[in-house]
């Protein structure tokens, strides 16, 4: 089977990492690049931790490249207390010798998909869209050239996890949001409504300590402290692991479920700034626009990462 050609455009983030190893893992998948944006922290660090993630996985030939530096047009909002000061979850790694690429992110999305066939790529971000907005708005052509746009954002029944209505990475830039999902891209989503079952507790944490690689290491310890601040502040055993849903679904889609319906981002109004509204019982005539998905067969997800992150 040909491998499927991707382009992960992240903020990294402990589940950023996971999700990256995961993908690069994954024989299925052709990692064309990675694409750095602004988000969980900032994009110095973003750029160099997606660098000190691939020489971990023994991957210094990938592709990373920085991107935008902060949202459209609202002011940058960090997530360090849920992914610590550096991005990933304090876990020491060594620095980088592997090169940043030369060039703007938006200007190698744009200059690859050009050069790619109609429905060729498929886009997973994993953080804000500032990425993503940016090349479909310089490069309006780029839009057959899209498979899909696969990625990690949103939420409807579960609510927000940085305002009561906004999950962080549409929230973090709601206007690129809003580009994307009225830009007539095909779209399938994860929101949390689908990652927040997607829980990483001890059980699961052990069985990717026990790989016993340094990889294997790394991810557990991260997955530990994001798991931590959940449990403290929610009551729970352990995380939601979001990102990487986005790989796995790719891999193995029948893992998750979900709806096709319309979904409308929501940039008028601060109290609900980056709502993802989703027509899930389809009450009005919206176009439906993005797969929604709400199950997932964690279980089958936990062992996927496991036996995948194995490989490295």
């Amino acid at each position: 089977m040909t491998p499927r050609p991707i382009i992960i455009d992240t903020d990294p983030g402990t589940d950023d990492a996971i999700a990256i190893w995961l993908a690069l893992a994954s024989p299925e998948l052709d990692v064309l690049g990675i694409t750095a944006v602004a988000g969980n922290v900032p994009l110095a660090l973003t750029e160099r931790n997606a660098r000190q993630l691939c020489e971990l996985a023994g991957r210094s030939d990938m592709k990373v490249f920085a991107g935008c530096a902060r949202p459209l047009l609202r002011p940058l909002v960090t997530a360090e207390e849920f992914h610590g000061e550096n991005g990933l979850g304090s876990t020491d790694l060594p620095q980088p010798t592997m090169p940043l690429q030369p060039g703007h992110a938006v200007d190698w999305l744009v200059d690859t998909l050009m050069a790619a066939g109609d429905g060729e790529i498929t886009l997973c971000p994993l953080g804000p869209l500032t990425n993503i907005a940016m090349a479909l708005v310089k490069e309006p052509r780029i839009l057959p050239k899209v498979r899909e746009v696969v990625l990690m954002g949103g939420g409807f029944f579960e609510g927000g996890n940085i305002t009561p209505a906004a999950e962080f990475n549409i929230y973090c830039d709601p206007h690129a949001a809003y580009t994307v999902f009225s830009s007539g891209v095909k779209l399938t989503m994860m929101p949390l409504d689908v990652t927040h079952q997607a829980r990483t507790n001890r059980d699961r944490i052990a069985a990717v300590r026990a790989i016993g690689t340094p990889v294997g290491v790394a991810a557990a310890a991260m997955m530990t402290s994001h798991g931590a601040h959940e449990e403290a502040d929610r009551d729970k055993d352990g995380g939601p692991l979001h990102d990487p849903c986005v790989i796995a679904y790719l891999l193995e889609p029948n893992l998750f479920g979900g709806r096709l319906c319309n979904v409308q981002v929501e940039t008028g109004s601060e109290v609900t700034m980056g709502m993802t509204v989703v027509d899930w019982w389809g009450v009005t005539d919206g176009a439906k626009n993005c797969t929604v998905m709400n199950r997932i067969d964690a279980d089958g997800y936990f062992a996927l990462i496991t036996e995948r992150l194995a490989r490295l």
